[in-house]
């Protein structure tokens, strides 16, 4: 059999590219040499000849048939492969796909306008050849997103906008007339409009005016825009929900279970308005416990086909950014008609379990309920309660900001129900699931937003008991609707990435510690141990990041694979429906189900899902945002202060640091670290002196001092000190 040879030049690879293009955007028509030409607004004879060897070339590739005399149509090829852009700072990008081992390389010159996120079409080369294989863009397929954010300059008779995301690397063209009424300097959202073969930047209009980079409001507004995240509701959807009729009637409530009678209260953060949840507690005749999961109705006035319903599935979810919560739904039903507020009767729909002394679930009832909240206490409130044993509520915790008696019958209601959660943790944490404790950075902010104080929370009992409960609700919910086999919206949760635990075996093993690879259940036993040995120690924080980053992202779907980090067969989320719209759904299932209900189509739930799953992940972007603009706000005012911190990153470029105190984090650049001159060491994940063969790496103690604060990067950079000897 004749092979075919060729030396694969830049010219080749680009005509290449450029043909297989033209024939994959049309499949099922024909192309002869001199239309592609036209096409591709090439003349010349060198280059026709060019067009027509490249033709030839691919039909011995069998990538496209040559179907008539000189008439080449495309067929399959195994080259070509559907995926995902992931851009790097430095021009490069990655095609992301899940037909191959491993992500493949696009230099700038083969991105072909595509842009961080994109959803292309990709050609390989070198795809079985020992040397590494590269991917050149041939189409784009889908846009991750056609607006963003950046400062304008306006020139006489056009202006540029660059944006401050370093995976964005280009600047985009806005022709004079859709400027609009954005100034020189100013914060703007851009939409890109058309992206011409021949131009190095893509057109665009301006759609909004943000304010002046570094206002406060600016840019809290720009992060949520930089994401597509509304901060207002339009005028019609208001009004919407402003007139549904949110009364408790005798109508409705015969309707229901009444459980109104029955011992109830919720435990909430002290600042928090909407209250989603609520547990009753009682003593059966027959010794046992009758434990009430009373979830807010919100499916009583939401209302699938309505445009509130519509705005509620487009957010998808609540965004809790530093200074504020852009809510799911309008104020009317989030802080008032659907929050369970103490002293008032709402309706609820519930999770009602009765549990033995051994936290042993017994008997489950679900279905619509109508409560009366007899408390509201604070997490730091139900603390108090379950460490001292006691009903006094000193004046410091106390949401009234006085002392009181907590109601003898919550008091021990509290006290069991702790009790009976630390047992279903315990059965929690032996069948597998991984204990993440996270701290959480928060600011204290004066009455101008401005952070005069960083602290850091941390989950206690309290924090456990509400989990333990919510997490039975949900894993009861999904198993009771699973085990009938109909379509429902799971929560799920993949095993952990085998390479990223390599590698953070090989970082943790500079600490003293070690991840054992034997089995699943020695995996997760030794993760769990590592997150309690590190606690309180200077590595905390970052072994703690890094752990999380191997583990496989939860999302939705109507495909149950359960819930690794739970350790749950089945899991869904069912108990927070005010600021997530899964659990709206989920509640619409439940009673569909109930009423004898067949299994609903799987294929337009799974849409909903993955919608749901990526707006969560735009709102998790924009919260880390809002925290890393904040932590940059307050090292301003510190910036001839010294702070020991300890070294969370090592690259080629330099050393990224954790101040311990606050947990921001910023970055020495290796050129100016003046007491030697240092070279990275990537097996060591170091930086190592020239001359005197000192090391910087991982978990080391350095001091440092600001040298820059960016609010509109968000990003900080240090001065480096000295080591923590």
């Amino acid at each position: 059999m004749k092979k075919n040879f060729r030396k694969m030049t830049k010219k080749n690879k680009d005509f290449s590219a450029k043909i297989y293009k033209i024939l994959s955007q049309e499949p099922s028509k024909s192309f002869n040499y001199k239309q592609i030409a036209a096409i591709l607004e090439v003349t010349d004879t060198q280059s026709r000849n060019e067009i027509i060897k490249e033709l030839k070339y691919l039909a011995s590739q069998e990538k496209i048939q040559e179907i008539d005399r000189g008439k080449f149509q495309v067929i399959s090829s195994s080259d070509y492969y559907e995926g995902y852009i992931d851009m790097t700072s430095r021009k490069t990008g990655y095609f992301v796909c899940d037909e191959l081992e491993k992500d493949v390389l696009i230099p700038f010159a083969n991105l072909n306008h595509a842009l961080d996120g994109d959803k292309v079409k990709c050609y390989i080369y070198n795809k079985r050849a020992s040397r590494r294989p590269e991917a050149e863009v041939v189409e784009i397929l889908e846009r991750a997103k056609n607006e963003f954010v950046g400062v304008i300059d306006v020139q006489k008779n056009f202006a540029f906008v660059t944006t401050a995301n370093a995976k964005m690397y280009t600047d985009i063209f806005i022709p004079k007339n859709d400027i609009g009424e954005a100034q020189h300097g100013e914060v703007v959202l851009v939409r890109m409009t058309d992206w011409p073969k021949k131009a190095d930047s893509p057109f665009g209009k301006v759609v909004k005016v943000l304010g002046k980079p570094g206002e406060h409001n600016t840019e809290i507004h720009a992060i949520l825009a930089e994401y597509g995240l509304p901060y207002d509701f339009p005028i019609e959807v208001e009004a919407f929900a402003n007139k549904i009729d949110t009364s408790i009637t005798v109508e409705e409530i015969a309707k229901r279970r009444d459980l109104r009678n029955v011992l109830t209260f919720t435990i909430d953060p002290k600042d928090a308005k909407d209250f989603d949840d609520a547990l009753s507690f009682q003593v059966l005749e027959n010794g046992n416990y009758e434990i009430g999961v009373h979830i807010a109705d919100v499916s009583h006035y939401v209302k699938e086909g309505t445009i509130l319903d519509d705005e509620a599935y487009h957010r998808a979810t609540s965004v809790y950014l530093v200074d504020r919560v852009v809510p799911m739904l309008p104020e009317v039903l989030s802080n008032f008609a659907c929050s369970l507020r103490p002293h008032e009767e709402k309706y609820t729909f519930s999770a009602v379990f009765q549990l033995n002394e051994k936290a042993e679930v017994l008997d489950s009832w679900f279905g619509r309920t109508v409560i009366y909240s007899d408390q509201r206490f604070a997490y730091e409130e139900a603390q108090e309660i379950i460490e001292t044993k006691s009903d006094i509520i000193p004046a410091h915790i106390s949401l009234t900001g006085e002392q009181y008696h907590a109601p003898k019958p919550i008091v021990e209601a509290t006290l069991k129900l702790d009790e009976l959660a630390k047992k279903l943790r315990s059965k929690r944490m032996a069948a597998g699931a991984i204990s993440f404790d996270k701290v959480e950075v928060k600011f204290n902010l004066n009455e101008n937003a401005e952070p005069v104080g960083v602290f850091f929370k941390q989950s206690k009992d309290a924090n456990h008991l509400i989990e333990e409960f919510m997490l039975l609700a949900n894993r009861k919910v999904a198993e009771f609707i699973g085990k009938q086999k109909k379509t429902f919206v799971y929560r799920i949760h993949d095993e952990p990435n085998e390479d990223k635990l390599m590698s953070l075996q090989s970082v943790i093993s500079k600490f003293g510690y070690s991840i054992n690879f034997k089995s699943k259940a020695t995996i997760s036993s030794s993760l769990n141990t590592l997150l309690e040995d590190v606690q309180g120690k200077k590595e905390q924080n970052m072994v703690d990041t890094l752990a999380i980053r191997c583990m496989s992202k939860a999302a939705y779907s109507t495909q149950n694979i359960g819930h690794y980090g739970l350790a749950f067969d089945y899991y869904s989320h069912f108990t927070s429906p005010i600021r997530r719209y899964p659990d709206v759904m989920a509640h619409r299932l439940l009673q569909y189900y109930l009423d004898g209900g067949k299994s609903v189509s799987e294929e337009d739930y799974e849409e909903k899902c993955k919608h749901s799953s990526e707006m969560e992940s735009l709102a998790a972007n924009a919260e880390r945002d809002s925290v890393k603009y904040m932590q940059v706000k307050y090292m301003q005012d510190h910036k001839d202060q010294e702070f020991l911190g300890v070294v969370s990153g090592v690259t080629e470029w330099g050393i990224y640091v954790e101040i311990i105190e606050n947990k921001c984090e910023g970055m020495c650049r290796i050129r100016e670290i003046k007491d030697d001159y240092y070279v990275f060491d990537e097996k060591q994940y170091a930086l190592v002196g020239e001359m005197t063969k000192s090391l910087i790496q991982l978990g080391d103690e350095v001091y440092v001092k600001v040298k820059n604060a960016d609010l509109v990067k968000k990003q900080l950079d240090f001065w480096y000190i000295r080591k923590n000897e």
